[in-house]
């Protein structure tokens, strides 16, 4: 078992999640800034955890 390519896997979930949310509260709310500042944090953290643990496992080698 390869624990970097699963910590991997793992922040992509934890990513995809984000972005989601963040989608979804974005659809759904009516506009004031505080609200705009949180969800500009969320889906900036979203983009982090998906492209890391994107990078983690295509950088990962198999090692049978």
């Amino acid at each position: 078992m390869n624990l970097k390519r699963t910590f991997g896997a793992l922040l992509t979930i934890l990513g995809i999640g984000g972005l989601i949310y963040t989608a979804v509260v974005f659809t759904n709310t009516s506009g004031g800034t505080r609200d705009m500042k949180l969800l500009i944090v969320y889906g900036v953290l979203g983009l982090i955890f998906f492209m890391t643990g994107i990078s983690l496992v295509r950088n990962t080698k198999d090692e049978a």
